[in-house]
């Protein structure tokens, strides 16, 4: 796993996109404030770039460097959730105007993954995270259900957990209003 931050680090700080494994599906990351970046991820997807992509941070102290105002109950959420889950903010900053949805909100979640944890503590920034797929096609549960077109199109493919046949499963989904208010997504 050393070998896999160190070299997916380099990709990263380069403006590259890697191929790595999160807390939920197999995905797609690069700096989530660098803007070529981000538009080569909607590239390598084929996605339209008016959809907003969700991005990672290790710590829930972090919110405030990239979220206007973080509504209260967010914390408490993050706090009681025992899955992975994102989080749609009203008002994002700091990140890749691509990145931000039309309305100026984010997704953004918490990871508890020790791989993608180690990597955005040593990053130092959040990385985007979408899945390792082609827009339209299925969500790869596991890491062989990637096509080779995708790990062909990426600069870095990390090899930890590779192997791992538990299939992940996306995120909930909770959009919060300005005003704390709450919208379930996707269970």
């Amino acid at each position: 796993m050393h070998d896999d931050i160190k070299n997916a680090l380099e990709v990263l700080k380069n403006g590259g996109v890697i191929l790595y494994p999160t807390d939920t599906v197999w995905g797609l990351g690069c700096d989530a404030t660098n803007e070529a970046a981000v538009k080569r991820v909607f590239e390598i997807k084929r996605r339209a770039g008016s959809k907003s992509m969700l991005v990672l941070m290790e710590n829930v102290n972090l919110l405030d460097r990239y979220v206007v105002e973080v509504p209260e109950i967010a914390y408490s959420l993050i706090e009681v959730t025992d899955k992975p889950m994102t989080i749609i903010y009203p008002e994002a900053k700091n990140l890749a105007k691509n990145l931000v949805a039309e309305d100026g909100s984010i997704g953004i979640r918490i990871t508890e993954e020790n791989f993608t944890r180690q990597l955005i503590q040593r990053f130092k920034k959040p990385i985007v995270s979408t899945s390792a797929n082609i827009c339209g096609e299925a969500s790869p549960a596991t890491f062989a259900d990637i096509s080779d077109e995708l790990k062909a199109a990426v600069d870095y493919v990390v090899t930890y957990r590779q192997e791992d046949p538990t299939p992940g499963t996306p995120s909930s989904i909770i959009k919060l209003g300005v005003g704390g208010e709450i919208q379930i997504l996707r269970e």
